[in-house]
């Protein structure tokens, strides 16, 4: 006869039994579990150093071909833009580093250019608001009046009045070609002084002292409304004033920011601005500073603007046109030919 006891031996049973089929199965799946886990590890870490050995290497050949182009640097650009004035215009939060490294490339030792001086934009210029239209166009018309400056029509009446002052400004720092007649140096400083003091920009070096040549820098960041950024839009109308004032203008900016679609770069490459000025995206880097130089050289050339660097650009930096020889060929002087034969050297007995 089945007793109470029994039954509560068969429960305790197969509870026991329950117990040591858990107890054993979790051991044997914290087991299994264990070693998978430390073969993910091992092939995640064996990943790690083969990704860091491979990023080492690039770091070493970025090196070594940035010590290269600082070493030959003065010789890919000797000679480039000799007896040529180049007048730099940065955008608020453009890269120091940029403005450095254009300098250097344009200057003595380098592409024989002389920078004539700085016109930095402030962010007062990119306010697009009722009231700074509003003083910026009295202070145009009144310029303007004073100059005898035909101003032109509007492109896009957002940036209107911002187009009329990259216009005046222009009048202010570039000629297309040396020599040219324009405002006296008096003219243009009080000019420039007359936008300084309204906020709307400063100015370093003397940048009146007529350059053909201007490189426009743009910001470390992209703007966050990419087209429609007020700052995107004022680039655009500015671009295309000195563009036409000058023989050659290039936009440049960082590699970082370029890469974004909001950026300054990648908005005017959108835009028909782009057929009138050439774009370097990677400025921050020495073969984007030698890709500058080459680039407004190759303009001077009469080569159409294009587009440089590594964001959606035409090509990684231009193809230099030979620099003319300073000698000057005679006409009627024959030019030496190979004939293709080698010429033997006689030992004498």
């Amino acid at each position: 006869m089945i007793d109470f006891r029994y039954h509560l031996v068969s429960i305790v049973a197969v509870f026991l039994a329950l117990a040591i089929g858990i107890v054993l199965g979790s051991t044997e799946l914290q087991g299994s579990v264990i070693d998978g886990l430390r073969a993910a590890n091992n092939s995640l870490t064996n990943q790690r150093n083969a990704v860091s050995a491979q990023r080492d290497g690039y770091e070493q050949q970025a090196s070594a071909s940035d010590t290269f182009l600082q070493t030959a640097e003065p010789k890919l650009l000797s000679g480039m833009l000799a007896g040529k004035k180049i007048v730099l215009v940065t955008e608020p939060g453009a890269p120091s580093g940029i403005i450095d490294g254009i300098e250097k490339a344009a200057g003595t030792g380098y592409a024989g250019a002389t920078v004539t001086g700085t016109v930095a934009l402030q962010p007062k210029f990119n306010d697009l608001s009722g009231a700074t239209r509003s003083s910026l166009a009295a202070l145009n018309t009144a310029l303007a009046t004073t100059d005898g400056t035909v101003l032109a029509p509007a492109v896009d009446q957002q940036t209107a009045y911002q187009q009329e002052a990259a216009e005046l400004i222009a009048t202010a720092v570039l000629n297309q070609a040396d020599g040219e007649s324009g405002l006296t140096a008096a003219q243009a400083q009080s000019l420039l002084g007359q936008y300084a003091k309204g906020g709307y920009l400063t100015v370093s070096g003397t940048p009146w002292d007529r350059a053909t040549l201007a490189v426009i820098v743009t910001p470390q960041t992209a703007p966050a409304d990419g087209p429609n950024d007020p700052a995107n839009q004022v680039l655009l109308a500015a671009a295309a004033q000195f563009a036409t004032a000058s023989a050659a203008t290039l936009v440049a900016g960082p590699a970082a920011s370029s890469a974004a679609s909001a950026s300054a770069i990648s908005v005017l490459r959108s835009s028909s601005v782009s057929s009138q000025v050439s774009s370097v995206d990677n400025a921050d880097s020495r073969l984007g500073q030698i890709s500058v130089i080459w680039a407004l050289a190759n303009q001077l050339a009469g080569e159409k603007p294009n587009s440089y660097g590594i964001s959606g650009a035409s090509a990684v930096s231009p193809v230099p046109l030979p620099v003319p020889s300073d000698t000057p060929t005679v006409p009627g002087t024959p030019t030496p030919k190979a004939t293709g034969k080698v010429k033997k050297t006689v030992n004498p007995k």
